[in-house]
């Protein structure tokens, strides 16, 4: 049987990556897929230096339509990232018959209810397993591994970039300016680091697997997301002195109302295997009502690994080249008429509980008057520590971690306890999640 013959749009890092892990185990992979698996056109804008990476063999063009309209190309693997022109290249290559791979992340997110639709009224296939978490293959374990579950919680670390931040700031205590200098200049952050500390690469991949948990369209805007910006050294301080570490989550979870969307900086138990994920590395625990907690742990991005996923992807496709597009596995697990119209709670619904740091005056009656306030927005104390602060002997530091409350409610008393003449400066609220 002819090998399938793919067409490559970019070979930068992870193009490069896919080129390579296909060439070196091509024997391995024919055996796995029944035929052979060729990438015999690319298409990048700097040619000479695609040249480079796959001789003269494989073709290679500027333009990447020419690889869309060569009819000898089966799969089209997508990755130029972004939404723009990879958009327009996804749907062109759908609508001439092509198979997509992509490692688009942000494209699936935003565009992915009409992209997969596109491409079931075309009766081919988009894969997209390097799109969240690199090498860890958990969209197959969500789409098919855990498909006898009810999956009733996600929550992963699922950005490198910010993991590395967090793991520097704890074990060298420094704030996230200095950390993210640090970060840049050894490669784990870009120069514009924006989309990574900001929490959207995250929140991205969280709407993602969200989607594929709970059988609903992607729905990125309705995300909640927040970035480890505002994070500091005192705080991942006090949290490892109360037990706990501070991770960026994408967490998504079924409740009676509707689904949990979200990506904030989060206190997790340091007993959690979660919380002990150091570095550029990803994980991801998955709760289902017959499996229980799974846990999905590896390097989240880079050339080879992410490579990994493609080259998966592939041979999938590969598999079912052949078969009738009603008995693949739907794109997001859920046959394409069952997809729910479940509603994203918006964060002022959401209940969680919380760590509060206040820099309150050092007098009588302060600590009083702020429980009291929590008291009155039925908000119970788990826990109280009160510490010297930095800022001066007349002012302390007074943490608080709180028992589950709905977000409104503690927002209102951040409100109240904020505009207290004894409270010095903004209170820092970070939410904390037990991940039983």
């Amino acid at each position: 049987m002819n090998p399938i013959q793919v067409g490559l749009l970019g070979i930068g890092t992870v193009g490069g990556g896919t080129y390579k892990v296909l060439t070196r185990n091509q024997a391995e992979i024919r055996r796995r897929a029944g035929r052979g698996i060729e990438i015999t056109m690319v298409a990048d804008l700097d040619t000479a230096r695609a040249r480079a990476l796959v001789g003269d063999q494989v073709e290679v063009v500027a333009d990447a339509r020419a690889v869309i309209a060569n009819p000898a190309i089966d799969i089209v693997v997508e990755l130029i990232g972004g939404y723009g022109i990879a958009k327009a290249l996804v749907m062109e290559a759908i609508a001439a018959g092509k198979h997509v791979v992509t490692a688009n992340k942000a494209l699936l997110a935003v565009h992915g209810t009409e992209i997969f639709a596109a491409a079931r009224a075309k009766g081919v296939m988009v894969a997209f397993e390097a799109a969240v978490a690199g090498g860890i293959p958990i969209i197959k374990a969500l789409r098919e591994g855990l498909t006898a579950n009810r999956i009733e919680w996600i929550a992963g670390i699922i950005n490198g970039t910010t993991n590395f931040i967090l793991s520097e700031m704890r074990d060298k205590g420094l704030d996230f300016g200095v950390v993210l200098k640090e970060a840049q200049r050894l490669g784990y952050a870009e120069a514009d680091p924006t989309f990574d500390i900001e929490g959207v690469d995250a929140a991205h991949k969280a709407t993602i697997m969200s989607a594929i948990a709970f059988g609903i369209p992607v729905q990125f805007d309705k995300a909640h997301v927040e970035g480890i910006t505002k994070l500091q050294a005192a705080d991942i301080r006090y949290a490892e002195q109360l037990g706990y570490r501070i991770k960026l989550l994408g967490i998504t979870r079924r409740q009676p109302t509707g689904i949990e969307l979200r990506v904030h900086p989060t206190l997790v138990p340091a007993k959690r295997l979660i919380a002990n994920v150091e570095g550029a590395m990803n994980a991801v625990v998955v709760h289902g009502d017959a499996v229980g907690t799974t846990l999905y742990y590896g390097k989240g991005a880079g050339a080879e690994p992410t490579a990994s996923a493609v080259v998966a992807d592939l041979v999938d496709i590969t598999r079912l080249h052949t078969a009738d597009p009603d008995h693949r596995v739907p794109h997001l697990a859920f046959q394409p008429d069952e997809l729910a119209d479940t509603p994203i709670l918006p964060i002022d619904q959401v209940v969680t509980s919380f760590y509060l740091r206040l820099q309150v005056a050092d007098q009588t009656g302060v600590l009083a008057r702020i429980t009291t306030i929590l008291a009155e927005h039925d908000i119970s104390i788990d826990a109280v520590l009160q510490r010297e602060s930095a800022e001066g002997e007349k002012q302390t530091d007074l943490i608080i971690l709180t028992h589950d409350t709905v977000e409104g409610r503690m927002r209102q008393a951040l409100a109240l306890m904020q505009a207290l003449p004894t409270v010095l400066a903004p209170i820092v609220n970070i939410r904390k999640e037990e991940l039983n």
